[in-house]
C-alpha cells in the first residue's frame, strides 16, 4: 500500500480500515505485554514451544526455517539453552530439528508443552481480528484434506 493511500485511509475516521488498524494495534500491544510476562514467569522450554506454535500459525506449514541462533535471539537466551530445549522437544517427538529446519510433528503435544500464554495471545488475536487463515490443529488439517478430496471427486464426476 502506498504511503499516501495509507495516510488517507487512516485519516478517514470511522472507516473500516481505521477500525482494523486499531484492532491490530490492540492485538500487538496485548502480545507485547503477554510476551513480557511470559519471559519473566515461564521456562525456556515453554516459551520456545509458544514461539514455535505462533510461528507455525503464521507460516501455515509444518516446516519452519529457524536456526538455533535466531531462536535464541527471539527468546532472549543463549544458543546452548535452545540446543537443550530443541533436544528435549525432539526426544518427546514433538519436533524434528536438523540444520536450521524445524518440523512440527505433534502440534497438540507442542501446545501441551507450551505455557498458557500461547492460548491467551491466540484467543485475543482471534477475538480482535478473527480466526487465523491457517489451520491450528492436525484434526482441522485432516478435515480440510478430506473436504478437498471430496471437492476434487465431485469435480471429476461432473
Amino acid at each position: 500500500m502506498a504511503g499516501e493511500v495509507f495516510d488517507q485511509a487512516v485519516a478517514e475516521g470511522g472507516s473500516e480500515f481505521a477500525g482494523v488498524l486499531a484492532r491490530y494495534t490492540q492485538t500487538w500491544c496485548i502480545q507485547l505485554g503477554q510476551h513480557a510476562v511470559c519471559n519473566r514467569l515461564h521456562s525456556v522450554g515453554a516459551r520456545c514451544a509458544r514461539w514455535l506454535l505462533q510461528t507455525h500459525d503464521r507460516v501455515g506449514r509444518a516446516e519452519l526455517p529457524l536456526t538455533q541462533e535466531f531462536l535464541a535471539s527471539m527468546l532472549g537466551v543463549r544458543r546452548t539453552s535452545v540446543t537443550d530445549v530443541a533436544r528435549q522437544l525432539q526426544h518427546k517427538e514433538l519436533i524434528r530439528y536438523h540444520r536450521g529446519l524445524i518440523h512440527v510433528l505433534d502440534r497438540p503435544g507442542l501446545e501441551a508443552a507450551s505455557c498458557e500464554c500461547y492460548h491467551v495471545i491466540t484467543r485475543e488475536t482471534d477475538r480482535l481480528l478473527g480466526p487465523a487463515q491457517t489451520e491450528r490443529s492436525a484434526d482441522s488439517r485432516e478435515r480440510r484434506a478430506i473436504a478437498d478430496m471430496e471437492r476434487h471427486t465431485m469435480v471429476r464426476e461432473e
